[in-house]
């Protein structure tokens, strides 16, 4: 049993405690408190810092971190995509385990780790390698396998059936998580959704994951059935000419079809209305926010103000490398602070650990310190004298103020 004392103890549920103490005990959390003026139970000192919970990443592609520095800022998002499928084209020629791939997800888990991040959301297109090197890393997480598929023909059960089937095959771990996600409005047809909804709805413990509402091209396509996005699918022989465009937004579209649920990670949301984010409260969803992906791939900023505003659970993701510059989800809370800097701290706080864990069925374990779960603490370097930690911890955090205390 240890106990470790600090300037600041930030639970997340609950106030920070100042000149606190946190007890563990084989890697559990027994007992947190503020240490008494005659307090001289020995413990191990670990002086100016915020002692938190390891944040969660709720959204990201780390099989893409080949693509570091690779794909340029862009004014829309379908131009973005083009350079996506461009890239990725080439890279498909080589090996499945190209050696490139294969170490950029590594430095990308490993730097996950050294930026504070214990749980992930990970998306993945078929290279299962993401769930091998996470199942033997010291992250939890769900990995989702992301199916794509606007003009398939046939049964869209059995297409589902038989991903499932090698969901099955993978091989078991106790803190990585297979599930199955779509793509997005412009990407999967609407009885492919239907297909997916109901299989991961007879899954136990896992979420579902979409890309939704991400860029303005997307409410184009479904509002008109014209836009990038069809001259996109048409280019690469996605395109269903048998498909109408339903007339509605992207909110509306999938919560026709009974997509949305309290199991479902929207993700990005950049275009959606006040109307929108209440439909998402009312049907349970969680939305991921990834500002710095958003800027980047020309999608737009999202209306952070109003995601807080509405009541809806937000998480945070970093999205990939090829969007963002670092996996780093402190930093990604800072941005949302600087565009809605009215949200409070310990909203913001929340969102980058609890509704993350909660949202990817990890919240018995991870997201606040409480008695009962995973000793996964956070030491974060803050200067001495700090009177507004949660203040301090969304204004900026860099990898080398960061260190896991050893349970």
């Amino acid at each position: 049993m240890i106990r470790y004392h600090a300037a600041w103890v930030v639970p997340v549920e609950g106030e920070p405690i100042r000149d606190g103490w946190v007890t563990i005990d084989r890697g559990r959390i027994v007992a947190l408190g503020r240490r008494a003026v005659n307090d001289s139970t020995p413990g191990v000192e670990l002086g100016d810092v915020a002692l938190m919970p390891g944040l969660v990443n709720a959204h990201t592609h780390l099989e893409l971190s080949y693509l570091r520095d690779q794909i340029t800022p862009s004014s829309s998002f379908t131009a973005w995509v083009r350079q996506i499928l461009h890239e990725r084209r080439k890279r498909m020629q080589q090996s499945p385990r190209d050696p490139v791939v294969m170490a950029a997800i590594d430095a990308a888990i490993d730097e996950s780790w050294r930026c504070g991040t214990a749980v992930v959301g990970e998306i993945t297109n078929g290279l299962f390698v993401t769930y091998e090197k996470l199942a033997a890393s010291p992250l939890a997480g769900v990995v989702f396998w992301e199916l794509l598929g606007f003009n398939l023909k046939g049964d869209f059960d059995d297409l589902v059936a038989h991903a499932i089937s090698d969901l099955g095959e993978l091989p078991p771990s106790g803190q990585v998580r297979p599930s199955l996600a779509a793509h997005a409005p412009y990407s999967v047809a609407p009885l492919f959704f239907r297909s997916i909804k109901k299989a991961v709805a007879k899954m136990p413990f896992v979420p579902c994951s979409v890309h939704l509402a991400e860029g303005a091209e997307e409410v184009q396509l479904l509002k008109t059935g014209d836009g990038p996005w069809k001259a996109i699918m048409k280019d690469i022989g996605a395109w269903n000419h048998e498909w109408n465009p339903p007339g509605v937004g992207p909110v509306k579209y999938l919560d026709d079809m009974g997509f949305l649920d309290d199991r479902l990670l929207v993700v990005h949301g950049v275009q959606m209305s006040k109307a929108d984010l209440r439909k998402l409260k009312e049907r349970g969803c969680t939305l991921v926010t990834c500002p710095r992906s958003n800027g980047h791939t020309g999608a737009g900023l999202p209306p952070i103000a109003d995601f807080y505003d509405s009541g809806v659970r937000i998480a945070i993701g970093t999205d990939s490398l090829a969007s963002s510059p670092d996996l780093n989800v402190f930093a990604e809370v800072a941005t949302l602070h600087a565009l809605a800097p009215s949200v409070p701290a310990s909203l913001l706080l929340e969102s980058a650990t609890i509704e993350g864990a909660r949202a990817l069925g990890f919240d018995a374990d991870y997201g606040t310190i409480e008695p009962g779960k995973l000793a996964r603490l956070l030491a974060v370097d803050v200067p001495p004298g700090t009177t507004d930690v949660e203040e301090y911890l969304v204004s900026g955090i860099h990898p080398g103020q960061i260190r896991w205390i050893d349970s």
